[in-house]
């Protein structure tokens, strides 16, 4: 049952289990396809009250906006998938988008930017087992550290339990490592190489096991970095987008660059193509799709 945009909430209203039947008719793929390449749209912003983008603080707010938006991208040559939290994902099931797509659930995070508990990065979306049963291909969490708060020592051990969790399942948890510290009261992540290498080591290591951990990264301050950086573990890389700011053609480089190295596999990029500084989604999505 395929349906437009404005009959979800009727959908949702008369038949919830209309989601479960979605997924479970859902034709899947592997996740690395014959490009040997990985190119996912990220739209797990949201869930985090993060909806601002550029000066447009709730431009991610219209949910119908951003499907439509998702929609276009996920149709472009060469984008292999999605990753968002349950919400978004369900009404891309029911809109039926995903068929031979990838599937990446967000466990999101607790930790609401600006909020006094913004630390306290307990997960609040997918769990492994929900994943699994809904058929999704792969799952998401962000983990920060706070060298001085002891509450990251909660993350790291909650991190770890899903990351076993995932394995069980033989599903594949892509885990995106800051180490963070707050500057006059905001979070801020340290892109630094130093502190880039010491998170995927952190990383690398939580579980039992680290056979289905990927590690999703951003591209350091300083890009000649990331060579050296990267070679901190042979976990399989996904360079993580962003925001581009003004330099939208600076960011397109320093992310051809990365994409170079061994262990990256591919890109995870929300904001910079849903809603791009220049141009169309159509534009901003096959520039991306052309850098790998």
């Amino acid at each position: 049952m395929n349906i437009g945009i404005p009959d979800l909430t009727t959908v949702r209203a008369r038949h919830p289990e209309a989601v479960a039947e979605a997924a479970a008719r859902r034709a899947r793929r592997p996740l690395i396809g014959d490009s040997g390449r990985l190119m996912i749209v990220a739209a797990d912003h949201p869930a985090r009250g993060a909806l601002g983008v550029g000066d447009r603080r709730l431009a991610m707010a219209h949910r119908a906006d951003l499907l439509e938006r998702l929609c276009t991208a996920l149709a472009r040559p060469g984008v292999d998938g999605v990753l968002a939290t349950a919400d978004i994902l369900e009404d891309l099931l029911l809109l039926g988008v995903l068929e031979n797509k990838v599937v990446m659930g967000s466990m999101n995070r607790g930790g609401l930017a600006g909020a006094a508990f913004e630390m306290d990065d307990r997960f609040t979306g997918h769990r492994a087992e929900d994943i699994a049963r809904l058929r999704f291909d792969a799952g998401k969490l962000l983990v920060r550290i706070d060298y001085d708060d002891p509450g990251s020592l909660t993350t790291l051990e909650s991190t770890a339990r899903a990351i076993d969790a995932m394995a069980a399942h033989r599903l594949p948890l892509f885990v995106e490592p800051f180490l963070s510290r707050r500057v006059d009261g905001r979070v801020r992540n340290d892109l630094s190489a130093e502190a880039v290498t010491k998170s995927i080591a952190i990383a690398s290591g939580l579980g039992g096991t680290s056979a289905y951990t990927w590690l999703k990264l951003p591209v350091t301050d300083d890009p000649d970095d990331m060579a050296e950086v990267l070679e901190t573990s042979t976990l399989p890389v996904v360079l993580l987008g962003g925001e581009v700011g003004d330099d939208q053609e600076g960011a397109y480089e320093r992310w051809r660059k990365a994409l170079r190295l061994p262990t990256v596999q591919g890109m995870v990029v929300g904001r910079s193509l849903l809603h791009p500084a220049e141009g169309s989604v159509e534009e901003a999505v096959d520039t991306a799709v052309g850098l790998l």
